[in-house]
């Protein structure tokens, strides 16, 4: 009989991804937030874009290699953050 087929994983570390994404997405919210620059689309469009989507997928990345260092809750956080200001629902 023949040996089964193992499936190798060559997929790089997806947490450089996630760290960053929230690390960006925090200090541009900051930086609006001290009044430095106003909150405009940019910011948003970072904040589902990098801030949100990104670290999902890199979260369900890590989630895959058995690893739970970038966890989607904070992730999902930048996501609902972004559509309650576009909505006017958040300070």
């Amino acid at each position: 009989m023949s040996e089964p087929t193992q499936i190798k994983d060559t997929t790089g570390n997806p947490a450089p991804l996630g760290l960053l994404g929230f690390g960006m997405t925090t200090v541009l919210l900051n930086m609006a937030n001290a009044g430095f620059f106003e909150m405009n689309a940019m910011i948003l469009a970072m904040g589902i874009c990098y801030g949100g989507i990104a670290q999902v997928i890199a979260g369900i990345m890590e989630w895959k290699k058995g690893e739970h260092f970038c966890d989607n809750g904070i992730h999902l956080l930048w996501l609902l953050l972004a559509f309650a200001r576009r909505h006017h629902c958040a300070p």
